[in-house]
């Protein structure tokens, strides 16, 4: 009973609490229902969008500098795919400011591309855009001196072989894989930056690129025709492109301008391979289209005067000053020495684990004695 009776002094106690409390609850109410009513009678002020993120790998980046991401180097030309060496092409042409992103090929753009660019923070992607959008911000049209019908004349070359010629070439890289890592002495190992074998990212390679790759050229229509047949397409857009060269040095005279960059990063991609893999596209370009090999040439001097470092030494920024041989030398031993210090790691562990097992024996030995 005493329970009991101790139990509903409290329940009472509450219900007058809430009795009291109830009115001033309903005044409060109806203090913030009038104040909404009279929010809403006011006008309601616009809201400005929050400004986007700005979501870059470069976050150190230098203004008006331009980022490039794209396929690791090759001992035999500066990339294996045309969309990056067109737009490396172009700002060589244009003489912009640019750094090449040492990436191993682990970044996509947003639209899942490479290449594409960084500048001030913001991401370009997809390779025409990217000469467009630059064209328009540095006022460097390679195009600014042709005539209405010139342009539409390059438009079209483009569109050949942006869309058609480079599917012929794709075929054959998807039909050959092996051929491809032989003619273009691909090293897998150091283009992606891994310490799987060779052997292994080499197997690796030619299983999901021609897989892939196969299904893609005949998602595009390509594939469904026979190898003679794709070969002959491939043969008659070089034919178009050497006719309308000519004897002239570039397309449209003695300079060179966006089509001669996307002509030389696509026949770059047919003449560059290893003589000794056989390859008829290349072998027709050679022995009928002669002012095309020549035209390539002429391009690769006067765009990549430093060819030959990058293909031995495989940088990607062969073009940038280098730091002075003092500072080389100290980052070096610097590096040098964290790699002994990863080194003594290992060993340290083990010195510590002697150490203990010795005090473990001496304690044991003590306690026999006592």
């Amino acid at each position: 009973m005493a329970t009991e009776v101790e139990n509903n002094v409290p329940a009472q106690v509450e219900t007058k609490e809430i009795k009291e409390e109830a009115p001033a609850d309903n005044k409060t109410e109806t203090a913030a229902s009038e104040k909404q009513e009279a929010a809403a009678d006011a006008p309601v002020a616009a809201k400005e969008p929050a400004p986007p993120k700005v979501v870059v790998h470069k976050n150190n980046f230098e203004k008006d500098v331009v980022y490039l991401y794209q396929f690791s180097r090759t001992p035999l030309l500066p990339s294996l795919s045309p969309y990056c060496l067109k737009v490396e092409t172009w700002l060589r042409l244009a003489g912009m400011k640019y750094e090449n992103v040492d990436h191993k090929m682990k970044f996509r753009s947003k639209k899942g591309q490479l290449p594409f660019v960084e500048l001030n923070g913001e991401e370009i992607a997809d390779s025409t855009i990217i000469l467009k959008e630059l064209s328009q911000k540095f006022d460097k049209d390679l195009d600014a001196g042709l005539s209405s019908e010139q342009r539409n004349v390059a438009h079209a070359m483009v569109s050949m072989l942006e869309n058609h010629l480079v599917w012929v070439v794709m075929w054959w890289r998807t039909k050959f894989p092996d051929q491809v890592l032989k003619g273009y002495k691909v090293n897998l190992q150091h283009a992606l930056g891994s310490r799987i074998p060779n052997g292994i990212l080499n197997f690796f390679f030619k299983f999901a690129f021609g897989r892939k790759g196969v299904k893609k050229v005949k998602a595009q229509g390509m594939g469904v025709h026979s190898a003679e047949e794709i070969t002959e397409f491939g043969q008659s857009d070089l034919k178009v492109l050497s006719d309308m060269l000519a004897d002239k040095p570039f397309f449209f005279g003695d300079d060179p301008t966006s089509l001669d960059v996307v002509a030389f990063a696509n026949l770059a991609q047919i003449y560059f391979i290893d003589k000794e893999i056989s390859y008829p596209l290349r072998d027709y370009m050679s022995e009928h289209c002669a002012n095309l090999v020549g035209h390539v040439n002429r391009m690769k001097e006067r765009c990549f005067p430093d060819w030959e470092d990058i293909c031995t030494t495989l940088d990607l920024n062969s073009h940038l000053p280098k730091p002075p041989a003092e500072d080389a030398k100290d980052k070096e031993s610097s590096k040098d020495e964290k790699e002994g210090d990863k080194e003594k790691e290992p060993a340290d562990k083990d010195m510590d684990k002697d150490i203990e097992k010795e005090k473990v024996i001496n304690k044991q030995d003590r306690d026999k004695y006592k």
